[in-house]
C-alpha cells in the first residue's frame, strides 16, 4: 500500500511540481525540495477527497425510494446523524449547514482511518492538515455569522452585553475566537499523532492480539476526534448565527 501511495506522489510531482512551486513562490513560501513539493500527506488527502466524490456520485445515481442501495443506506445514516446533532445544537435553520458539516465529518474521519493501513501515516497527524481544517472552520462560521447578521451586528456581539465594558470585551473575544483555531488544530493533531505512535508500538514485535487492540483504539480515537471537530464547528456556527435566528 505504501509503495502505491509513493508511486502516486511521484506521479503528482511529475505533473504538478512546477505549478505548485510557482504558487508557493507567489505566497512567499519556498519548498524544501522544489522538485518534490507534494508529499504523501497531500496524496492521501486527494485519495480521500476522490473517494468521497465518487461515493456521493454513486449515491445520487442509484437514489431510490423503493429499493435503496447499501450506499444510500449508509449515506442516510450519516445524514441523519449529522442532522440530529446539528438540530440539537442549532435548532431551526440548521439544514443549510448540513452539507458542509457532513463533508467535514467524513473527510476528517476517513483521513483519521487511513492510519490503519500498514506503514501509512495518518494525514491528520501532520499539523498542517488540522491547521488547514481549523482555518476553514474559522472562516466558515464567521462568514456565515456575517451573512446571517450583517457585519455591524456581528461585530457588536464581540463587545459583550454591557456597552461600557466593550473596550475590554472586544479584544478578549477576538483573541478567544482566534484561539479556537489553535484549539481545533492541537486537539486533532495531538490525538492522531499519539494514536499513530501507540499503534506503531503495538505492532513492534508484540503478539497478534495486542496489535488488534491497537487498531481498535486507533479506530475509536479516529471516530471521536472527527465527531468532536464537527460538533465544535456546529457550536461555533450556532453562536455566530444565534442572534439572527432569534429576530
Amino acid at each position: 500500500m505504501l509503495a502505491w501511495i509513493n508511486f502516486l506522489t511521484r506521479l503528482l510531482n511529475h505533473w504538478f511540481a512546477a505549478p505548485v512551486d510557482a504558487l508557493l513562490g507567489k505566497l512567499g513560501i519556498h519548498a524544501a525540495n522544489p522538485g518534490h513539493p507534494i508529499g504523501n500527506t497531500l496524496t492521501l488527502e486527494l485519495i480521500v477527497l476522490t473517494g468521497l466524490v465518487l461515493f456521493f456520485i454513486a449515491v445520487r445515481l442509484r437514489l431510490s425510494v423503493e429499493k435503496p442501495s447499501n450506499t444510500q443506506h449508509l449515506a442516510e445514516i450519516v445524514h441523519e446523524f449529522v442532522d440530529g446533532q446539528a438540530e440539537q445544537v442549532m435548532g431551526h435553520g440548521h439544514e443549510r449547514y448540513l452539507p458542509v458539516l457532513t463533508c467535514l465529518l467524513l473527510f476528517i474521519l476517513l483521513c483519521n482511518l487511513v492510519g490503519l493501513l500498514p506503514g501509512v501515516d495518518t494525514p491528520t497527524s501532520n499539523p498542517s492538515v488540522p491547521l488547514a481544517l481549523a482555518v476553514f472552520a474559522f472562516v466558515y462560521y464567521n462568514w456565515n455569522g456575517i451573512r446571517a447578521q450583517g457585519p455591524i451586528r456581528y461585530l457588536k456581539h464581540f463587545m459583550g452585553p454591557v456597552w461600557w465594558l466593550a473596550w475590554l470585551m472586544f479584544p478578549i473575544e477576538i483573541i478567544s475566537h482566534l484561539a479556537r483555531m489553535m484549539s481545533l488544530t492541537i486537539r486533532l493533531y495531538a490525538n492522531m499523532f499519539a494514536s499513530d505512535l501507540i499503534t506503531l508500538i503495538f505492532f513492534s514485535g508484540l503478539p497478534l492480539a495486542i496489535p488488534i487492540v491497537g487498531l481498535g483504539l486507533h479506530t475509536f480515537v479516529a471516530l471521536i476526534q472527527a465527531y468532536i471537530f464537527m460538533l465544535l464547528t456546529t457550536i461555533y456556527l450556532a453562536e455566530a448565527t444565534a442572534h439572527a435566528e432569534q429576530h
